[in-house]
């Protein structure tokens, strides 16, 4: 039913500069994978193969990452190194990728819209690998999500509770609640100011998205900023039909910054296996 995931990476990761300088953020590594492997790996799980990239300038590490490297290949062959690549080669295999460049940068509403040429006329999932998450005790968050679509076939998204204090960094939901785990929504608010917000529910870095949100990207108007948000077409199709947002089972660390990567990379070496 939903085999396209796409992974927008073409921001500029000002917060770790200068190391980003010349490295994607996206491979900045948790233990010994970068945050990206994390991505496409919990895409995987949840049988999304189809893996789109939208790629900018100084990305091109991202399509050498999931490539096979020959010379090293050859070099570490019959060593007990060779077992470091077994799950990169799993995923090589699996998978399919396919890059498209996002010119300049307007937000990512306008990275998901350079998308519809990868995407074409299927629902797709949408993973921002700044969002690490896990779930140690069953299944990653984009498998729970995909369940859901099954079910209710219409646009999903994840969210988390976050404190007062941080509310103005994320896009705020409101809505009925259906379950105690899922919301019909009807409120979306962009960084709201503690005021203003409806909830304390802040969308987080996953998604799945059906095809007619591309039109509405084409239609909304920019913000001041001149950049297409993504929650003001989450909101017209919430008011024209139904949206879900579902509260995921697990961990989530915004690796977006430098306080939620030391987090995530003392968690995942206290808890999780490197390989």
């Amino acid at each position: 039913m939903i085999h396209k995931c796409l992974f927008p990476v073409a921001g500029y990761g000002t917060r770790f500069l200068p190391a980003t300088k010349s490295m994607p953020k996206e491979m900045l590594p948790i233990i010994n994978k970068p945050l990206i492997e994390y991505g496409v790996d919990e895409a995987l799980q949840a049988g999304l193969n189809d893996i789109c990239f939208i790629t900018g300038r100084g990305k091109r590490a991202l399509e050498d990452y999931f490539d096979i490297n020959y010379e090293l290949e050859d070099k570490i062959a019959g060593t007990d190194k060779e077992a470091s690549l077994n799950g990169i080669r799993k995923i090589i295999h699996e998978c399919t990728f396919s890059y498209t460049r996002q010119i300049e940068k307007r937000g990512l509403g306008h990275a998901i819209l350079t998308g519809k040429t990868l995407i074409g006329k299927y629902p797709f999932a949408v993973v921002l690998a700044d969002d690490l998450c896990i779930n140690p005790t069953g299944d990653g968050v984009m498998t729970q999500m995909v369940a859901l679509y099954k079910q209710f076939r219409c646009t999903i998204i994840a969210i988390e509770e976050v404190p007062q204090d941080q509310i103005h960094k994320y896009g705020v939901v409101a809505g009925e609640m259906m379950r105690n785990d899922i919301y019909r929504i009807n409120t979306m608010i962009e960084k709201p100011s503690l005021e203003e917000a409806p909830s304390n529910l802040a969308i987080i870095g996953r998604y799945i998205l059906t095809p007619d949100i591309f039109g509405i990207l084409e239609d909304i108007e920019p913000d001041k900023n001149g950049e297409l948000q993504l929650t003001d077409a989450l909101m017209k199709q919430a008011q024209n039909g139904c949206v879900i947002a579902y509260k995921f089972k697990g961990k989530r660390f915004d690796c977006g910054n430098v306080k939620g990567f030391v987090e995530a990379t003392n968690y995942c070496y206290s808890n999780v296996s490197a390989t």
